[in-house]
């Protein structure tokens, strides 16, 4: 038995050093081997390996039919028999959505019935014919595929803000790409006028016209907040689209998805405020591309952000003797706190309108200057505000100051019973705002440039919590300030802008 275990150790031993001083075996020695255990025969033919399957595409004979002005894909992509999103077709006849492309599917047979044949997939961008159900593959068919989805290269962008020329819709309308109208639902003009001013914010439109630079950001599974970043590119895309069949766009897809992530805060068929809607819509975006308290962590907080030191002081109550209020003024609760904060925009207190009528027995309109406005960031004005049961003054000192200024000029006021809103017009230069006067020596000297110009300036007409809202905004290319209120769109010179009752604006920092 003994024997018979070292004989077999043994034998292990010299296949381990017969391994070990064996030279690896080349492919083509390995190849050799395997021929010499099974050996082709002469008369037997080496496999082939199989061809990939070619398709044929054919030319389609309904091409011809195509009517390229009822094509409208602003709408959301469904479809218009079952509401179904799964595989959804567009006409291109008669620019209705249907599901399917198989026997006894909606598209085939509004495709027989009709005798409309030329069907586009919303999703792969891909022509077919039916019912003869083949691919049509024609480059006159590309300008349809650009206008469902615009595409632009790094090259054309970097221009836009240097070309002023018009392009021209099916109907033979000229438009500025950029200066184009948004139709208005039911009641979305508060919601218009901030993606119009947004779309003129040049780091965040160049950001969104390239879907790259959003495409890759992970999301937590199961959440489709991200729909929103997605929506909100597109419009923009077809904002700017210089191939636009139409000279305004609906932002039908876009409202939807903030109706569904504001949880019905703001809806297209009420009234809203587009301070509420700018503030919300923000920190949505914010947050959706994985924004974080840092200052750099999504376009939106590199493009706005800026921060303020806050000083606050608590006050006594009124009603107590000098004694008491002096003894409450050494304890700790009422010393000066400060506080650093970030802010997104600023919010300017116009002074109270006068109450009563001059000789003349006619409300004179007040009016003030915006540099008047901005003492209020001068870190040394304090204001009171009052709580239900405390009052504080508070001073507001700005630290840093953003690429992208945004202003809110506070025009209404709410109390127990109604909404007052405030007429007063504020006189603001155009060009060449330095907000370097509202700034400590130190903290001036610790920004390179403080003079803004104004790019977007919307305004509010009618009355409080009804009336309607517009946007004067700045084409680049050409210099030129237009006025836009839903589908309607104007030029308008730069000196009538300041005679508006302005409501939100939004500045951008010089860097020359």
């Amino acid at each position: 038995m003994a024997n018979k275990t070292l004989t077999a150790d043994f034998l292990k031993g010299m296949a381990i050093k017969i391994a070990k001083k064996r030279k690896p075996r080349t492919q083509e020695e390995l190849k050799r081997e395997l021929e010499e255990l099974d050996p082709i025969e002469e008369d037997e033919e080496p496999p082939i390996p199989k061809r990939e399957k070619v398709r044929t595409y054919r030319l389609c004979p309904y091409l011809d039919t195509i009517n390229r002005q009822v094509l409208d894909f602003d709408f959301e992509k469904l479809c218009s028999v079952s509401l179904s999103r799964i595989n959804v077709y567009a006409c291109l006849v008669c620019g209705k959505y249907f599901q399917g492309r198989g026997n006894n599917t909606h598209a085939y047979t509004h495709s027989v019935s009709e005798s409309h044949h030329v069907f586009l997939n919303l999703h792969t961008l891909r022509f077919y014919c039916l019912p003869d159900n083949y691919e049509i593959i024609d480059s006159s068919l590309d300008d349809i595929k650009y206008v469902l989805n615009p595409t632009f290269t790094s090259e054309q962008i970097q221009s836009m803000d240097c070309s002023d020329k018009l392009s021209r819709a099916i109907d033979g309308t000229m438009y500025l790409p950029g200066i184009v109208g948004l139709n208005n639902i039911k009641a979305n003009d508060y919601c218009n006028v901030i993606l119009q001013a947004l779309s003129h914010v040049t780091p965040l439109r160049n950001y969104f016209l390239r879907e790259i630079n959003y495409a890759r950001v992970k999301r937590p599974p199961g959440d489709s907040s991200f729909l929103l970043v997605q929506r909100f590119g597109e419009l923009m895309r077809k904002l700017w689209n210089p191939r636009n069949f139409k000279a305004h766009v609906s932002p039908h897809e876009m409202l939807q998805a903030v109706v569904l992530w504001s949880r019905k805060k703001f809806q297209f068929t009420e009234q809203g405020d587009p301070v509420e809607f700018l503030s919300w819509f923000l920190n949505a975006l914010h947050l959706a591309l994985n924004g974080s308290k840092k200052a750099d962590s999504s376009i939106v907080y590199r493009s706005f952000l800026g921060h303020m030191r806050i000083y606050t002081r608590k006050i006594p109550p009124i009603e107590l003797e000098d004694r008491q209020k002096e003894a409450l003024l050494l304890m700790a609760e009422y010393q000066e706190t400060v506080t650093d904060s970030p802010f997104l925009y600023l919010t300017c207190d116009l002074p109270p309108p006068p109450l009563f009528k001059d000789e003349f027995r006619e409300n004179i309109i007040p009016q003030v200057n915006l540099y008047t406005l901005l003492q209020k960031f001068n870190g040394q004005s304090e204001k009171e505000y009052k709580t239900y049961k405390e009052n504080f003054m508070k001073r507001f000192e700005i630290m840093q100051l953003p690429p992208y200024l945004i202003l809110y000029i506070k025009r209404f006021t709410k109390n127990t019973f109604f909404t007052e809103k405030n007429p007063t017009i504020v006189n603001f230069p155009v060009k060449n705002v330095d907000f370097g006067d509202i700034l400590t020596p130190v903290v001036k000297e610790q920004h390179a440039n403080t003079m803004y110009d104004l790019v977007a300036n919307i305004v509010h007409d009618g009355e409080p919590m009804k009336g309607t809202y517009r946007v004067h905004v700045l084409h680049k290319g050409s210099g030129k300030w237009y006025e836009m209120q839903d589908l309607h769109v104007t030029d308008i010179l730069p000196q009538m802008i300041t005679l508006t009752e302005a409501y939100i604006q939004i500045y951008e920092l010089r860097t020359s």
